[in-house]
């Protein structure tokens, strides 16, 4: 309930980029005094700046920045869980996403091959001696810092990988993935096809998926690894899929 009402109020903020206590109490059907804990919480996550009565995101804050610390316990399970499933010797696609750069962090020092779009998990691995690390080609995207457009798509038709581990927006109660970025679609779709297995990381939040950008689940997907049981008709719907739901 927490995590929830965290993406609430930073939802709230980057719209409103700044609210009052009682303005984000109101939005999200919580006390006064537990916003006020929130926004100590968050504050010192250094994901918002608390003010007199209120809070404010600045106009340099990007999503990335904001997300990566919002439910990051059970993004750190998740990527425990996943690490388990990398072995020595194998190529690896790590997907956007602040989960995936969790997994990055897991997997230093792996004599492994990464390859992704993903700047700040080129960032965390790019003094790595034992990680051969492939940063794909493409269009600088600041918001979600990574790469996107035709030359990262193509790159990937190129590509043969062992596993692949996906981040989305969401999965939807019909099993679909979800993405709010329509340019990732594409990618996400490219990312599945270059590798033998897929997983799709996704932490309970991301049930049920929303997002204009809409993935029928790719064959390779054969595992969605997340931190609470999904919600019976998204679970029936994976289940349909041939793919394993983990809890972690």
């Amino acid at each position: 309930m927490k995590d929830l009402r965290e993406r609430a109020i930073l939802h709230h903020l980057r719209e409103a980029r700044a609210a009052s206590v009682a303005e984000l109490a109101e939005s999200t059907g919580s006390s006064i005094a537990t916003i006020r804990r929130d926004l100590q919480r968050l504050d010192e996550a250094g994901v918002l700046h608390r003010t007199h009565g209120g809070a404010v995101i600045g106009e340099g804050d990007a999503p990335f920045a904001t997300v990566e610390p919002v439910n990051r316990d059970a993004k750190e399970r998740i990527a425990q869980a996943a690490s388990a499933l990398v072995h020595d010797g194998q190529s690896v696609i790590l997907d956007i996403g602040t989960t995936t750069l969790q997994l990055a962090r897991l997997l230093r020092g792996r004599p492994i091959t990464i390859v992704t779009p993903n700047l700040a998990i080129y960032e965390a691995l790019r003094d790595d001696r034992d990680v051969r690390l492939i940063l794909l080609p493409g269009e600088y995207d600041p918001v979600y810092r990574s790469v996107s457009g035709h030359l990262a798509t193509e790159t990937l038709r190129l590509i043969r990988a062992d596993i692949a581990f996906l981040g989305v927006s969401g999965i939807s109660n019909d099993g679909d993935l979800r993405d709010t970025t329509i340019a990732q679609v594409p990618i996400k779709q490219a990312m599945a096809a270059a590798c033998d297995s897929a997983t799709v990381l996704a932490d309970h939040s991301k049930f049920p998926g929303s997002g204009a950008g809409r993935i029928a689940m790719p064959s390779t997907v054969t595992r969605v690894i997340t931190d609470e049981r999904p919600p019976s008709d998204a679970g029936l719907s994976l289940t349909a899929h041939d793919v394993e739901v983990v809890v972690a």
